[in-house]
């Protein structure tokens, strides 16, 4: 993966991580001191929803490559 585009995944995955830690923290009634504990969480979801759209995406495309030819064996005459 190009270095640019490498940059802008992850850059879009740690938004996207930052984004689900703040509706954690704001669905547990915005308490302090579990910062690290909403952003793991966060950061396992999004991760795990994002492996998975990669997961489909791979077996997709694996299942479009056409399949080899099966190959005929000669029979030899007697």
């Amino acid at each position: 993966m190009p270095p640019k585009l490498e940059e802008t995944v992850m850059s879009d995955l740690e938004q996207a991580i930052r984004e689900r830690a703040y509706q954690l923290w704001m669905e547990s009634g915005a308490e302090h001191g579990h910062a690290e504990r909403h952003w793991l969480e966060a950061q396992r979801e999004v991760l795990s929803v994002s492996l998975g759209a990669v997961a489909r995406v791979s077996k997709v495309s694996s299942d479009k490559k056409p399949k080899p030819a099966a190959s005929r064996k000669k029979r030899r005459a007697a």
